[in-house]
């Protein structure tokens, strides 16, 4: 008997038996991202990039999204497993959808602060909030600034204002032409893409809602009830992994943003760095995040948020804090301890 091809087909069913052991021990986790592959997409890109989440056994896909409220709708759809959402999102899917069976749940936050400002030309005469009673303020309809403008309004005794709405790349145009008086939006997306339009930054006027007595929370990695239940230690990994790829990409921003390029080879990796930097110097190593810890939120905080999201979003329901938030999934503090020392 030839024993050459014997063990030839002996060894290749070996392989074919340990990669097939291998494939099934790794875990498939579709993810859904808030906007486009943009500076801020790093996060989530690196730990692939760097197979953090390989090395977890886990298969993560990261697709491009078009706003909060669609990750939000997408997750609670069981098209995607995880997502990263605006917690005010999902606050007020929550409350207005009381009887959805599969209502996602936020479990680690990212964006300790809302990034959502409102942001002028120096031209105009807006200074402070006050300023903004009676003008003329655009942005798209579900932009989180926009929905949370009560919230600034309220805090800040601010009269009447009149809202157009427009598309999101209109936005910024509309504020340079002069068609609108001042805009909503993320300050690390429209600050830039004013100065894009030809607008250098020290004529912009930057009123930052968590620098006016806003302390909502921002943006948040939600989960499918589904996937929580059934594989919690994946979803433990995820985020471990994934915290491993924030102190990378808060280590070196402009190395990070070359996973952003090989998903989108049109970005502008100078703009697309400035835009990262500004997202980890405003909302991700902010002295709340410092002061609470990377990736966690304090129970009172949530609360009143949840309060002041219920009367401006006009909910149909109230929203239950109890219910929008689970810490359990959470590396230990000291895997959390990645966010450095602010630079004297």
């Amino acid at each position: 008997m030839n024993k050459r091809p014997f063990l030839k087909s002996l060894i290749a069913l070996s392989l074919a038996t340990t990669l097939s052991l291998a494939q099934a021990q790794t875990t498939p986790i579709k993810f859904q991202l808030d906007w486009r592959f943009e500076g801020p997409a790093a996060l989530f890109l690196v730990p692939v990039a760097n197979n953090y989440f390989k090395d977890a056994k886990l298969d993560v896909t990261v697709d491009a999204g078009n706003g909060s409220g669609g990750a939000v709708t997408r997750v609670a759809s069981g098209t995607y497993d995880l997502g990263f959402a605006d917690l005010a999102a999902l606050m007020e899917f929550h409350a207005n959808n009381p009887d959805a069976p599969n209502k996602p749940v936020a479990i680690m936050m990212v964006y300790n602060n809302t990034p959502a400002s409102v942001m002028a030309l120096k031209k105009s005469g807006i200074k402070t909030p006050a300023d903004l009673a009676g003008k003329k303020l655009g942005a798209p309809v579900f932009d989180a600034g926009r929905r949370a403008f009560p919230i600034f309004a309220k805090a800040n005794n601010i009269g009447t204002v009149n809202w157009t709405a427009m598309d999101p790349p209109l936005r910024e145009t509309m504020l340079v032409r002069g068609d609108v008086d001042a805009i909503t939006g993320f300050t690390f997306t429209s600050l830039l893409n004013i100065e894009a339009r030809g607008v250098k930054a020290e004529d912009v006027v930057v009123l930052q809602y968590p620098d006016y007595g806003v302390k909502l929370y921002g943006n948040a990695i939600i989960a499918s009830p589904k996937i929580l239940k059934e594989n919690p230690e994946a979803v433990k990994a995820f985020l471990k992994a994934f915290t491993k790829g924030v102190k990378d990409v808060i280590t070196d921003p402009a190395k990070a943003i070359e996973t952003v390029k090989a998903r989108d080879g049109i970005i502008n990796n100078e703009l697309e760095i400035r835009r990262l930097k500004l997202a980890i110097d405003t909302v991700i190593n902010s002295p709340d995040a410092r002061a609470e810890g990377f990736g966690q939120i304090k129970g009172p905080r949530l609360s009143l948020m949840s309060s002041q999201v219920s009367d401006a979003f006009n909910t149909k329901t109230r929203v239950n804090p109890d219910a929008i938030w689970n810490g359990s999934y959470l590396p230990t503090a000291k895997e959390l301890d990645i966010l450095p020392k602010p630079k004297k």
